[in-house]
């Protein structure tokens, strides 16, 4: 190729960021091949730093980035020089090619970059990458595995400025039967969601959903960090709270909304059903009264139309064995109307007279609100914190969310390690280090 034919080539390549410049180019099959040579010579050796003598030249086969849809390799000429000196250990060395591609590396370091980003920003699968670049899904898998290690593990200052955790279990692996193998603890940095800098990011995943999962985690972490966490929070699972409490004795739990009213939509819930069977003598069939508003139930009061409401009414307030669905259902909407209240003040104090209300001395019949009122009181604390620091769960539940879709991008995951990897890439907010590789 001549001298303007190799420089248009070597721009529209952007092989002159590498430090190289194409000599040549050839089509195999579905592979493009571009021939090309380091723009400098660099013959000092790497022992004694004294320049030696052109050998002969070897080629080096790098993975690069795809061109125009298809895979791409560079066979690189790089000098052998023979050391000058008689003296030094190193008798015959290459030219270093280190902005290149990483010493016994198969990729170009940009084209390491790539995998990253096409994995953390786009969302694609190892599979259509491996297919993109001509290469197998296992060199793929383990490049991206090992890169990401060492954005995370391995770089300091991963875990700096986190002072807001949101704990979580999340399960990675769906089959027959429940065990703790198949769930993880997902820990995850609130800080720049409540300074608003920022969405939540990934920081770990556990193995296993327990008091020693958490424990142990936060029991590896500096006490630079455990002094630095303020407010850790988590759903009902009191395994959780009492790890927070051991490991991090000055920081904050906070019981998240979500699981509170869900805990109270169940015991809801558990009341209807109980009354249809003591009342009708069967499940709930079309026709049934407390079947019928079994939805109307559960939404918010605000919520309802006019005929959602005349519904309600008629389905509670027309037969006494439903009163304890209608107690239940109202200490349900109390505790909706308590966290929807703009003042933070006031609506921790209807909470605590929710709680009151509830902890003990309810009459019979209302075995399910009783339940509630024990549990909820016990996590009063953590539940009345709410109010106070104004932390909540949800971003911890949609990144939950974003590794499902994940699970199902890649049709399921058998080895935790890579599926806790693969997390990472996907949710760890990692894009500005991959940039920066």
């Amino acid at each position: 190729m001549s001298e303007p034919t190799c420089l248009v080539a070597s721009t529209i390549c952007r092989t002159v960021e590498l430090g190289l410049t194409i000599t040549g180019a050839a089509i195999a099959e579905d592979l493009t091949w571009i021939e090309c040579r380091p723009v400098e010579n660099d013959p000092r050796c790497p022992a004694c730093l004294k320049p030696g003598r052109l050998r002969d030249h070897v080629d080096r086969v790098l993975t690069d980035l795809p061109m125009v849809g298809h895979p791409t390799r560079l066979r690189v000429r790089v000098p052998r020089f023979t050391c000058a000196d008689t003296d030094c250990e190193v008798a015959v060395f290459r030219q270093r090619i280190n902005t290149v591609a990483a010493p016994k590396a198969s990729t170009t370091r940009r084209c390491a970059r790539w995998i990253l980003q096409r994995l953390a920003v786009d969302k694609m699968s190892v599979a259509a990458i491996a297919r993109a670049l001509g290469l197998g899904w296992n060199t793929v898998n383990a490049l991206a595995g090992s890169l990401a290690r060492e954005l995370v593990f391995d770089r300091p200052g991963h875990l700096d400025g986190v002072r807001y955790l949101g704990v979580d279990e999340h399960k990675w692996k769906h089959r027959r039967g429940q065990g703790d193998p198949d769930f993880v603890t997902v820990i995850v940095d609130l800080t720049p969601v409540i300074d608003g800098t920022g969405p939540a990011r990934l920081l770990d995943m556990v193995p296993g959903r327990s008091k020693a999962a958490l424990a142990e985690w936060l029991g590896k972490r500096d006490n630079n960090f455990r002094s630095r966490v303020r407010v850790v929070t988590m759903d009902g699972f009191a395994g959780y709270r009492t790890a927070t409490a051991e490991a991090l004795p000055a920081a904050r739990a906070v019981m998240d909304p979500f699981h509170v009213v869900h805990l109270a939509a169940e015991k809801l819930t558990m009341c209807r059903q109980r009354i249809q069977q003591a009342t009708r003598g069967h499940r709930g069939r079309v026709g049934d009264p407390l079947y019928g508003i079994r939805r109307i139930l559960l939404t918010r009061t605000d919520l309802l139309t006019d005929k959602q409401k005349t519904k309600l009414a008629a389905a509670l307030d027309h037969d006494d064995a439903h009163l304890p669905v209608k107690i239940t259902a109202w200490c349900y909407q109390d505790l909706i109307a308590a966290y929807a209240d703009s003042n933070k003040r006031s609506g921790k104090l209807a909470m605590f007279k929710c709680l009151k209300r509830i902890r003990t001395g309810l009459p019979a019949g209302l075995e399910e609100l009783a339940q509630l009122g024990r549990s909820l009181w016990r996590r009063r604390r953590e539940v009345l914190a709410y109010f106070d620091v104004g932390v909540s769960n949800g971003p911890v539940e949609a990144i939950n969310g974003r590794l499902e879709h994940l699970r199902g991008i890649a049709l399921g995951f058998r080895n935790l390690d890579h599926y806790i990897v693969r997390s990472l890439i996907h949710s760890g907010q990692l894009q500005d280090r991959i940039n920066a590789l």
